[in-house]
């Protein structure tokens, strides 16, 4: 059962090691909100201070969807608003992966317990993301987090750990300070800086590389993302798309001009043979229309 807020700040939010508890409202303070509703939050035990070692008391199944929080071993982490910058490029980034071919499942803010003490929401992810309420066990495949101007370094670099150790196989952590670039972490592997102009992998999860500016520049993820969803409709680009388009265009105009002369010379197509113009190409219809000129009459097979 998830617990009551006390009318102080709420002990869920507290880890036990803070150096001091939060005061409780001077007497002439206005009425407090009822004990049902969340006062303002805390902040909670700095992530450059977590042990990893030493377990807070906390578990994920006393959260619910929409608190402000995450947990790390137990000790609640604190989640702050993305500035204009981050939450623009995250949209964006979010779409290009969402709509790749290979992925059926895909989120934004999504919590993971992958254990009681766990509780992490990357702000883009990909796979293990249900249609279904509720915190999602285990972890997803690919994490994309966006960090910019005045990042919480040690609290990233928690949520990097957490969510490789639950079972993720790439994080990336899309730098929007001047140069923007993407640092590519993954189980056992060194950090990896990939700068603009160079492409992202994630094999077994994305069918397309990913252009680092994608993730964060309109232009290329409108780019990518119309590639993403032609290929989705059978397409491998807008140019096989024009191509395609020219091409049968062209087949329709020739199988009129076939039909156009038949008339002319007063040669009564059968069904069967004008089904026929349906199935060739534009290679065999304008040899079939040179020899309609020629010869004055419908070809024998």
């Amino acid at each position: 059962m998830r617990p009551r807020y006390p009318v102080q700040a709420p002990e869920l939010l507290v880890s036990p090691t803070d150096p001091a508890p939060i005061p409780a409202p001077a007497p002439d303070h206005p009425d407090p909100a009822p004990a049902t509703s969340p006062p303002p939050l805390p902040d909670a035990t700095p992530a450059s201070h977590l042990d990893p070692d030493q377990r807070g008391p906390f578990r994920a199944d006393q959260a619910r969807p929409g608190d402000p929080y995450e947990l790390s071993h137990g000790h609640p982490i604190v989640c702050l608003p993305l500035g204009g910058r981050a939450s623009a490029a995250l949209l964006l980034g979010g779409a290009v992966v969402a709509w790749d071919p290979a992925v059926s499942e895909a989120g934004v803010g999504t919590g993971y317990t992958p254990a009681p003490g766990l509780l992490r929401a990357p702000h883009v992810a990909v796979g293990n993301a249900p249609d279904s309420p509720g915190w999602v066990p285990g972890a997803p495949a690919l994490a994309i987090e966006y960090a910019d101007v005045g990042e919480d370094e040690a609290r990233l670099s928690r949520k990097i750990d957490d969510l490789l150790g639950a079972g993720t196989r790439w994080v990336w952590v899309v730098r929007l300070a001047a140069p923007p670039h993407v640092e590519v972490h993954a189980p056992g592997e060194p950090r990896r800086l990939a700068l603009p102009g160079e492409l992202l992998r994630a094999p077994g999860v994305l069918q397309n590389p990913v252009q680092v500016e994608a993730l964060h520049d309109r232009a290329a993820a409108q780019r990518a993302l119309l590639t993403n969803l032609l290929q989705r409709e059978g397409h491998s680009s807008l140019e096989s798309l024009r191509d395609r388009g020219l091409r049968e265009g062209r087949n329709e105009g020739l199988q009129q001009a076939v039909r156009d002369v038949c008339d002319a010379l007063e040669l009564a197509l059968s069904p069967e043979d004008d089904a026929s113009l349906v199935e060739m190409d534009g290679t065999a219809l304008a040899a079939l229309l040179e020899r309609l000129k020629r010869e004055r009459r419908w070809p024998l097979p």
